[in-house]
């Protein structure tokens, strides 16, 4: 699970493990290590009919639909997104680059733009 913060949008990229598990477990979790503190952030389950997320304690916590989780596991659909207040919020699968990167990306989705290119 990758996180991204830019300005008042926070946007998380799944790839098909993360999706995987959080079908399995409802839950997702990694850190960033600062140190002398760290960042955690979150990807939970919820029965809420939409997005939303909160920061308490150093951890970013998106709630995510478990009936938006099925359907990014089982369609073609690319993610998710909505506002919390002012918060612009996002999720989406995480695909291959189109470019060259040094980045493991074999748990990647396939990059829908890969096959136009190469029409």
């Amino acid at each position: 699970m990758k996180l991204r913060i830019k300005s008042n949008s926070l946007r998380y990229r799944l790839t098909r493990t993360d999706v995987e598990q959080l079908l399995k477990e409802g839950y997702l979790k990694e850190k960033v290590d600062f140190g002398n503190d760290e960042l955690v952030y979150v990807l939970q389950s919820t029965s809420e009919d939409k997005l939303a997320a909160d920061f308490k304690n150093n951890i970013v916590t998106m709630y995510m639909p478990k009936i938006m989780i099925d359907e990014l596991d089982h369609t073609d659909k690319v993610g998710f997104e909505s506002n919390n207040g002012s918060l612009h919020l996002l999720i989406e699968k995480d695909f291959m680059c189109l470019d060259n990167v040094a980045e493991d990306q074999s748990d990647n989705y396939s990059n829908p733009l890969a096959e136009k290119n190469h029409e």
